[in-house]
């Protein structure tokens, strides 16, 4: 494994310094079209950040518009040889982004945990587009000595899970969206009782953050089998328990949308005039404190996170390098004042409580769950909260755990792998009795 990074880590480093060559030597020999161009990289630079810091279809069409800004310019201001030319350096920087990835791939040495003896896994059927009966999973369970049970479309999911515990359940998994895990997840922490997470729905965002792979539905169920634990926390918003985030205003404008679910792109570009436009009425509804505790009020999007999310980086954006922290991820993106049309400033912190008000009930997204709030709508980390399994063959940490927060640590990285030292130093990973991450 130690090889396998090494030779990721040297990959690299030579598409990345030719592709970037290729580009930088291109800019200078066209200018001044160069300089149009190193100007619109910094203007689809911001976009793309802006998009980074959006949520699912949001984010993929920002960050189409990025590129395709970057791909017209360079089709517009040079000639065909020099467009093939920067194709080529484009492609090496990429080949060189995918390679990075592999040179920093996290693989978290936990506990191995005793097998339990009445494992129980709720699934849903239409989660993911029918991912747990496309892969058999009531079958694959029993096959494991894990009784499953299907949340069917008029069930109470919390009372099928007390059922189970007050049956004799000693280890809970849910198979569904991140809603219906964090439901099982909270009974879970309250019993103190093992958590395994199938990864059957439609993202898995707390799925990639746990280390569990998404693409194996089915080994993942092995966590009750050959499993290893670790620790992670959750958060609660007015008392109801999140995994992974609470988003107030656009966002969550646009998942109370009739439709928003079968069409979220659409849907998020109709609502997005609504709150960013010169028209919007959402300024002075929500009333927040800044990083330095400076009262606040009107904002686009309020994020609050269970753990911070790591934006706007190349390598890792969008994921959270640890879930066992203590503190809750704060981002803010607030909308230009009426009659400007500057791009929305943001700011982001994090903090182990946090509280909006606001002059009515609040529209929320709840791990991407449409509902309202009660205001004030207060936020809290519960740190340690929950037992997770891992099956063993999983990586059991997220894939930026080691990631580098910087692009200048990301070199030093790289190169300290190609040179065959480790990386990091120190190993700050998962919490778990047998200590942190191992990389291969």
């Amino acid at each position: 494994m130690a090889d396998s990074r090494r030779r990721s880590a040297l990959l690299a480093l030579a598409c990345l310094t030719a592709g970037l060559s290729i580009l930088i030597a291109l800019a200078i020999e066209t200018l001044p079209a160069g300089l149009v161009l190193l100007g619109v990289g910094v203007v689809a630079a911001r976009v793309a950040r802006n998009g980074v810091l959006r949520q699912g279809a949001a984010r993929v069409v920002r960050l189409a518009i990025a590129v395709g800004l970057v791909v017209a310019t360079i089709l517009a201001l040079v000639s065909e040889d020099e467009w093939l030319i920067a194709a080529v350096g484009l492609l090496l920087v990429a080949a060189g982004l995918s390679a990075a990835r592999r040179a920093f791939r996290t693989r978290a040495d936990l506990v191995v945990a005793a097998r339990p003896e009445r494992p129980v896994v709720i699934w849903n059927a239409k989660s993911g587009g029918g991912k747990a009966i496309e892969h058999h999973l009531a079958d694959e369970a029993a096959r494991r000595g894990i009784r499953a049970i299907e949340l069917g479309e008029d069930d109470d999911l919390a009372q099928l899970v007390g059922d189970a515990i007050a049956s004799g359940a000693d280890a809970l998994a849910a198979a569904g969206g991140d809603g219906t895990l964090a439901t099982v997840a909270a009974l879970a922490a309250e019993h103190g009782l093992p958590f395994a997470c199938i990864p059957a729905g439609t993202r898995n965002h707390f799925a990639l953050d746990l280390g569990v792979d998404r693409d194996d539905v089915v080994g993942s169920l092995d966590a009750f089998v050959e499993g290893r634990e670790r620790v992670v926390d959750l958060a609660e918003v007015n008392g109801r328990v999140f995994v992974n985030n609470v988003s107030l205003g656009l966002y969550a404008e646009a998942v109370q949308k009739r439709g928003y679910r079968d069409a979220k792109i659409r849907t998020l570009l109709e609502t997005a005039p609504e709150v960013l436009g010169p028209d919007s009425e959402e300024d002075g509804t929500l009333s927040w404190t800044d990083e330095d505790g400076v009262e606040r009020s009107g904002a686009s999007v309020i994020l609050v996170s269970n753990n911070v999310y790591r934006l706007g980086q190349a390598l890792s954006t969008g994921s959270r390098p640890r879930l066992d922290e203590g503190v809750l991820g704060i981002f803010v993106l607030e909308s230009p004042a009426q009659g400007e049309t500057p791009m929305p400033q943001w700011q982001a912190w994090s903090t182990p409580t946090y509280e909006v008000d606001s002059d009515g009930r609040v529209p929320a997204g709840v791990d991407g769950e449409a509902t309202h709030l009660e205001a004030p709508v207060r936020f809290t980390i519960r740190p340690g909260a929950l037992r997770v399994r891992i099956a063993a063959n999983h990586p059991g940490a997220s894939p930026s755990a080691s990631m580098p927060a910087s692009v200048g640590e990301t070199a030093r990285a790289l190169v300290a792998i190609a040179g065959g030292s480790r990386w990091p130093p120190e190993s700050g990973g998962p919490r778990g009795k047998s200590g942190g991450p191992r990389h291969g």
